[in-house]
Parts: C-alpha cells; sequence; structure tokens
C-alpha cells in the first residue's frame, strides 16, 4: 500500500498507569466497578442477612408466643361462661357443658405448658410459677365444685363458683395479663432494634452507591476520552471512505485497537479502489456465459461507434424439460453452447462485412439471448439466419448424453434506414416475433405491423371485456343435456359469447384465454353465474329438476372467497343449490390441487353439484379424482369423436365410466354427434349426452321455444 500514511502499530504509551488497549483499560475500568459492586452487594447481603433473621425470629417465635398468651387469656375468660350454666343445667343438660368446659381446661393446660417452655429463658420464671399455681388452685376448686353439684347442693356449688373458681380464674387472667403486657413490650423493643439495623443497611446501601455512582461516572469520562473520541476519528475517516474518497487515511491516535482497525480500513480502502472496476464489470456481465447481461444491451458501458438497427432473440426450446430430466449441469451446458455459437456467428459476420462492427451479444435470462446489431437490409440479417441454423444443428455432447438444441428466433428492425428505434424498442417487437415464431412453428419470425396490430388488438379487446360485462353485451347460450335412459331433458351447460358493439361477433377462443391471463375471466364467471340463476328462477314453476352447468375458471379456483361469494349468489336468487352445476376443467384443479381441492369442498358444502370437464385430457388428476367432492364425470369430446369405429376410444371411455360409476359419479358424453356415436356410448353405459346430435346451444327465441316444448 505504496500511499498509505505510516503510522506505528504501537505508539509508546502516554501513561504507564492507563494502558493504552482499550481491551486493558476496558479490562481494569470495569474490574474495578465489578469489584466495588461485589463488595457493596457483600455488604448489603450480610445486613439483609440480619434483618432477615430477625425478622424472621420475630415470625416464628416473638409473635407465635404473644398469640398464644392472647389465646390463654381468652381461654380464661371464656371458661366462665359454661360454669354458670352448670350451675342452672338440669343433670341431662350438664354432659355438655362438661365436655366443653375439659376441652378449655385442655387448652388452658397446653398453653401454659408451651409457654413454660418457651419463656424460661426470657426472665418470666416468677409469672410462670404464680400461674401454675393459680391453674393449681382453679383445677382443686373446680373438682369440688363439681362434686357439690353432683351431689345436687347447688347452693354450695354456687359458693364454691363465687369464693374459689372465680378468684382462681381472676389469678389465672391477671398472670395472663402480666405475660401479655411483658411479651408485648419485649416485641416492641425488638421492632425498635429492627428499625435501628434497617436504617443502618440503608445508610450502608446509601454509601456504596454513591461510591458505585462516582466511580462509574470517572470511568465514563476516562473512557469517553481514551476510547470514544478516537473511535470518533475513526468514524470520520470510514465515512470518507464510504463516499468514496478511497484517497483518504486514517490518522494515528494512540489506542492500539483503534489504529490497528484505522490500518485495516486503510488497507480496505485500496481494496476497495481496485476492485470497483471488477464491481462495474459484473454488473453488466452474465456469470454463466461470461455475456453481456440485459442492463448491458439496453445501457452499453461503452458507446458502439455504429447504432445497432437490428436485434434477433433467441430462445432455447425445452430447456426446462432437460433441466428436469437430464439436471441442471447439462441445461447449463445447453445455455453456454447457445451463447458461444451464437456469439461466433455474430462476430464472423462482423469481420467478414456481411453486418456492422460491434454486434453485442447478450444473454437476458433462462435459455433466451438477444443480439444487437446493424445491418444495411433485411436481407443481410436474414442471411444471417441460414448460419444461425447451422450452428445450431450441431449436437451438444454432455454428461454422456446428446442433445440437440432447437431454438426459436424472433427478429425486429427498424424498417427503414430514415427511422431510428431504439433498442428497447427493438428487442420488445422481437419478444412479438418470437411468440409468433413458437406459435406457427416456423422456428423464426420478423417482427410486423400485423403482429404489433395483432398485439394492440388483443389488448383493446381485453380492455372492452369489462365495459362488455357492465353493458351486457355478453350472451348466455344452453346447450341441453339429456338423459340416455329416458332421453328427456337433464339440464343444459352454460357457453358465454360475446356480440361486440362495433365488432360484431367475437369467439370465445378470442378473448377467454386473455380474460384467463389478465384475470378478467372472474368478470365473466360473476356474469355467467348470475345469469345462470336468474334462468333457473325462471323455470322454477315448470322445469324445476332442470339444471345449468357453468364454467369456472382457474383464476376463480385460486380466490379463497369464490365458494362465500356463490353461496351470497345462490340465497340472493332463492335457487335451489342443487340446480347450479359448476363445471372445472381437469388442467384447472392441476394449477393447485391442494387449495382447489379444499375450495371444492366449500363449494360442495353449499349444496352445488360439481362436474369436471373435459376429463381425460389432463396429467394427473387421477391420484386427486377420489378425493374430490365431485357429481359428474365429462369425458371429453376427443374421446367421443368417431367412437363407434374407434375399439380404442370405446376401451378408453368404458374405462372411465366404470371408474365413475364406481365412485358413484353421473358420467357425461360431450361432443355427441351421430346417432352410431350415441348408441355406442349407451352401450359403454355413460348417463348422459351432450352435443349437436341432441341440440346444438340455443340462445333467445330458439332457447324459449326448445322450453315450451319439454313435457311438463
Amino acid at each position: 500500500m505504496s500511499d498509505a500514511v505510516a503510522f506505528n502499530p504501537h505508539p509508546v504509551p502516554k501513561s504507564r498507569l492507563w494502558p493504552q488497549g482499550i481491551g486493558r483499560r476496558l479490562a481494569l475500568g470495569f474490574g474495578a466497578l465489578v469489584a466495588l459492586m461485589l463488595l457493596a452487594l457483600s455488604q448489603v447481603g450480610l445486613q439483609l442477612r440480619v434483618v432477615s433473621d430477625i425478622t424472621q425470629r420475630f415470625a416464628t417465635g416473638d409473635m407465635q408466643r404473644l398469640l398464644r398468651v392472647q389465646s390463654l387469656g381468652i381461654q380464661i375468660e371464656g371458661v366462665g361462661t359454661p360454669l354458670a350454666r352448670l350451675m342452672s343445667a338440669s343433670r341431662k343438660n350438664r354432659v355438655p357443658e362438661y365436655t366443653e368446659i375439659d376441652a378449655r381446661n385442655r387448652r388452658i393446660d397446653n398453653i401454659i405448658e408451651s409457654l413454660f417452655n418457651d419463656l424460661k429463658d426470657v426472665g418470666q420464671e416468677e409469672t410462670l410459677r404464680r400461674l401454675k399455681d393459680s391453674r393449681a388452685n382453679y383445677q382443686t376448686a373446680f373438682i369440688a365444685t363439681v362434686d357439690e353439684v353432683e351431689a345436687g347442693d347447688m347452693t354450695a356449688a354456687i359458693q364454691a363458683l363465687n369464693e374459689r373458681i372465680n378468684p382462681a380464674l381472676n389469678a389465672m387472667l391477671q398472670e395472663s395479663n402480666n405475660l401479655l403486657q411483658r411479651e408485648r413490650e419485649r416485641v416492641e423493643t425488638q421492632l425498635d432494634d429492627a428499625q435501628t439495623l434497617f436504617r443502618k443497611v440503608t445508610l450502608w446501601v446509601g454509601g456504596l452507591s454513591l461510591l458505585v455512582v462516582g466511580f462509574a461516572s470517572w470511568l465514563a469520562w476516562r473512557t469517553t476520552g481514551s476510547v470514544v473520541i478516537p473511535l470518533r476519528a475513526l468514524e470520520s475517516a470510514a465515512r470518507e471512505i464510504a463516499q468514496g474518497n478511497y484517497a483518504s487515511r486514517v490518522p494515528t491516535t494512540g489506542t492500539t485497537e483503534v489504529d490497528r482497525v484505522g490500518g485495516a480500513l486503510n488497507t480496505m480502502a485500496a481494496t476497495v479502489a481496485e476492485r470497483e472496476q471488477q464491481i462495474v464489470r459484473l454488473a453488466y456481465e452474465d456469470a454463466l456465459t461470461g455475456l453481456p447481461n440485459r442492463t448491458a444491451l439496453l445501457k452499453p458501458l461503452h458507446p458502439v461507434h455504429v447504432v445497432p438497427n437490428t436485434v434477433a432473440l433467441l430462445d432455447l426450446a425445452r430447456l426446462k424439460v432437460v433441466n428436469e430430466t437430464l439436471g441442471y449441469t447439462t441445461g447449463d451446458t445447453l445455455i453456454q453452447q447457445l451463447g458461444q455459437r451464437t456469439a461466433a456467428v455474430f462476430m464472423a459476420a462482423s469481420a467478414g462485412g456481411q453486418i456492422g462492427p460491434e454486434p453485442l451479444v447478450a444473454r437476458l435470462s433462462g435459455g433466451t439471448f438477444a443480439v444487437a446489431f446493424f445491418a444495411s437490409s433485411r436481407d443481410d440479417a436474414q442471411a444471417m439466419h441460414s448460419a444461425l441454423k447451422a450452428a445450431m444443428a450441431q449436437v451438444v455432447h454432455c454428461s454422456g448424453h446428446n442433445v440437440d438444441m432447437d431454438v426459436s428466433i424472433g427478429y425486429a428492425d427498424s424498417g427503414s434506414a430514415d427511422v431510428s428505434l431504439s433498442v428497447d424498442t427493438l428487442l420488445r417487437n422481437a419478444e412479438v416475433a418470437l411468440h409468433t415464431a413458437k406459435r406457427t412453428a416456423q422456428g423464426h419470425a420478423w417482427h410486423s405491423e400485423a403482429q404489433e396490430a395483432a398485439r394492440l388488438d388483443h389488448l383493446s379487446l381485453v380492455t372492452d371485456l369489462r365495459l362488455a360485462v357492465a353493458e351486457s353485451q355478453l350472451q348466455m347460450w344452453l346447450q341441453p343435456k339429456f338423459s340416455l335412459r329416458t332421453g328427456m331433458a337433464v339440464g343444459a351447460e352454460a357457453l358465454v359469447r360475446w356480440q361486440h358493439p362495433t365488432r360484431g361477433f367475437i369467439s370465445p377462443a378470442e378473448f377467454v384465454p386473455f380474460a384467463e391471463q389478465t384475470g378478467y375471466i372472474t368478470l365473466v364467471t360473476d356474469w355467467m353465474l348470475r345469469e345462470a340463476l336468474r334462468t333457473l328462477a325462471q323455470w322454477t314453476q315448470r322445469q324445476p329438476h332442470l339444471t345449468i352447468a357453468v364454467n369456472v375458471s382457474t383464476r376463480d379456483l385460486q380466490d379463497a372467497g369464490f365458494a362465500d361469494h356463490v353461496g351470497q349468489l345462490l340465497q340472493e336468487s332463492g335457487v335451489q343449490p342443487a340446480r347450479l352445476r359448476l363445471e372445472i376443467t381437469e388442467s384447472g384443479l392441476m394449477e393447485d390441487p391442494h387449495r382447489s381441492i379444499a375450495l371444492l369442498h366449500s363449494l360442495r358444502a353449499l349444496g352445488t353439484p360439481l362436474s369436471i370437464d373435459d376429463f381425460g385430457t389432463g396429467y394427473s388428476s387421477l391420484a386427486y379424482l377420489q378425493k374430490l367432492p365431485v357429481s359428474e364425470l365429462k369425458i371429453d369430446r376427443a374421446f367421443i369423436d368417431k367412437i363407434d369405429s374407434a375399439p380404442g376410444s370405446q376401451k378408453l371411455v368404458k374405462a372411465m365410466t366404470e371408474m365413475g360409476h364406481g365412485m358413484d359419479l353421473l358420467v357425461t358424453a360431450e361432443g355427441v354427434e351421430t346417432e352410431a356415436e350415441r348408441a355406442t356410448i349407451t352401450a359403454l353405459g355413460c348417463d348422459v349426452m351432450q352435443g349437436y346430435l341432441a341440440s346444438k346451444p340455443l340462445y333467445g327465441a330458439a332457447l324459449q321455444k326448445w322450453f315450451e316444448a319439454l313435457p311438463p
């Protein structure tokens, strides 16, 4: 680091008492602080332990004795009441009084005994002795009185009660009060001592806390002066580097760790300056192929001398299949080969003068590449296609497999030497041409005004669809369905049609796919549901058994609130849910099977029958069929067409029919157009038919005529 400011990583200490290392400074300062805090805590803990011992002794000893002394006085006072009742009680009523007197006497004895054991060491021996003597006098007087009572001499008994028992009880009560007074005085003395000790502890804690706070303040001041200030200088220098001033260098501060970080920042500044160019290059380069990326294509690092007027967009087909089958390593190899071969073809053409200099080959994403170049005419650019086709025809050998590269190409140019289009516009036009090439399976296509017009037409068509729903430009056509067993009509399938006010009739094939992509199909579904329910409400009186089936789109299956919406529409219309049948395509179910199954259960809970439409054209819904709460299986018309002369189709339809019946499902055959087909599907066990043989889709007067002709 030649331009770095030299500094000594270990400067001479300014003070021998205050170390230069941050770690040592903090260890010394906080170590002393922790030691001081531990000393304070130990002293506080010791004092609190003393207070705790006093409190524990007071709670478990003194207070308990005080309570026992109080209880003794209560028992002595309480024994007089049953003695008085004994004087007037009949012989048969004396037993309860004796029982109560004996119980109180036992409690008095127990309390005196426990107090005698507890108070021997606190100077109460004389009082306890007098208390025992009074208890003995009372016991003697009580026995003499009881003898008089049992002898029937109540006068002598009352005299003994007044002259012997009551004086003995009063003496016991007096001694009990003496004990109580002394215990209260002793408790008060201990409380005063505890408060005095607590005040001392408070002073201790306050003094030590002030000492800790003072030391901590000094330590904070010292740390700020010796650590924070150098760190601020370090931060300032780091901000300079962060703003791109890589020439900025961190000065020495006299703090070991800060100076080490400063040296690291100086090294980092030099390294970042060296790598910045590399980072910029990586931002414009594809990591897998080493070619420029989309950013470089739209905004080149170095302006080319010749402005490109043509863009070729190449897309590698079946890349997803290759990744899933042969692994991503093989797919990456194909992508690298496509980039290398494309770059080689255009560089060779540029060197030969067929196209302008400096063509830019860029990888956009996945297996998609774009080439921006200058061509004098479309013929010169078209000549590139032959070279590209020859280059891509070579088999790619990778991971022990030989893989063909199938590439579709879309071309777009300015159209005239006088017109200059941006690379972004050319790239967008090439995208449209690429889609045309894929749709027509021609391998390549040039962008044209017709493609642009068709694209804009589709966009405007989808925009008009919202207005069409609001203004009821849509029409609901119904194609009847008939029972193969009885020949009677069982219902109809609702088919959407669009009568545009300026474009006329628009086929569903034109607007439904785009409505599905943009999400507008949910508006169509809602309109069809409302129309179907309105029609069913009109049919209720004459044909209450007829049903109408409405197709549910994949978008609707992804809407968690769709079932609630259908339930609300049913409630508003007053139509029985069993008369509205919802048809779900097999491919729509497989977009998200778990969510679709949950939604179907919610719909079935409403009471609406569910049908699997176009059955047999999906991929794996057989594994989910047993989980679906459906009631009808509609076999796609592809299996019904000319089934009378197709043994293979007959076997498939028979298998599907038996499977449906095995799961208690109604089996409907779609697209029946001949008597032979009807006879065949009837023999194979189908339940319902739908097709041109029975009736074409009906609307307006034709539908009303068909309805009125139905038998009641």
